[in-house]
């Protein structure tokens, strides 16, 4: 579909029944200066809930706001052919990537439109804030993480991520990796990502096998992507932690940085594997 003047938010959702309305009831709230056209495509994938018939049942609110929603509901699993099926439908020329569990701030959209209307290629996110997790683990670690330089004052786009039209053209289809976000990412040099002011609440998984499993499954994402796509590595700017900025944070946080540190050592050994890996909340 040729891309026209406008916005298109693309939400790829599996089994986010209990998330999904409240992702879209946050995106209907944002405020400011939006384009004229603007839409919601949920891309369903594989759901063995009612994912789909959720979003559907958030029609009435998308046209009291202003936009037009679509649900997508599709048979094949995963996350990039969901990206790629919800490109090939969407209409806008802006897009912003969605993770059908994120709740953006009434001023991000706004921010991001802004942030990508030029004719140079861009890459834009906001800054995530971590829900609070229910165990004190997982709120440790999600505190000493946030703490991370990268994370604070980088560009690092997980769950929400924002290109215009010249920056999607830089590749067809989504290539079907793990990482996905720093694939996107790592698609720009530093000067053409922009971190705008506004953020999102990003949750966090429960429970330290979880935390284990997430972190595995991101380590993966980077050898992967390093193997297929060695050229990107040009346009990482996250710089190793210092061990004298490391000692700091651990001596600021001992608690998070003792969770922080035990997941990262057990992702090495032979524990918390097997199975199909779950966000697990």
């Amino acid at each position: 579909m040729t891309a026209e003047p406008g916005l298109s938010i693309l939400i790829p959702a599996h089994d986010e029944a209990d998330w999904i309305a409240r992702c879209l009831r946050a995106v209907f709230a944002s405020r400011g200066a939006l384009p004229g056209m603007r839409e919601v495509l949920v891309i369903a994938n594989a759901c063995r809930d009612d994912t789909a018939a959720r979003a559907q049942a958030m029609q009435d609110a998308a046209r009291a706001a202003g936009w037009d929603l679509r649900v997508i509901d599709t048979a094949t699993p995963g996350k990039l052919p969901a990206l790629s099926l919800g490109d090939a439908q969407a209409r806008g020329d802006l897009r912003i990537y969605l993770d059908a569990d994120v709740l953006v701030d009434p001023d991000l959209v706004a921010e991001l439109v802004a942030a990508l209307s030029t004719p140079a290629p861009r890459y834009a996110t906001g800054r995530a804030r971590i829900a609070r997790a229910d165990s004190t683990a997982n709120r440790a670690y999600a505190r000493f993480w946030a703490r991370l330089p990268f994370v604070g004052s980088g560009t690092p786009g997980f769950g929400c991520f924002a290109l215009n039209g010249p920056g999607g053209a830089r590749w067809d289809i989504w290539p079907d990796i793990i990482a996905d976000d720093m694939f996107a990412r790592l698609s720009f040099a530093p000067d053409e990502r922009i971190a705008v002011g506004a953020g999102y609440v990003w949750p966090p998984v429960e429970g330290f096998a979880n935390l284990v499993r997430v972190r595995r499954r991101q380590n993966a994402g980077v050898t992967e992507l390093t193997r297929l796509y060695p050229r990107l590595a040009r346009n990482e700017d996250k710089a190793p932690l210092p061990p004298g900025q490391l000692a700091r944070l651990a001596l600021r946080d001992p608690v998070g940085f003792a969770v922080y540190a035990g997941v990262a050592v057990a992702t090495r050994l032979p524990v918390f594997r097997g199975g199909r890996w779950a966000r697990g909340r």
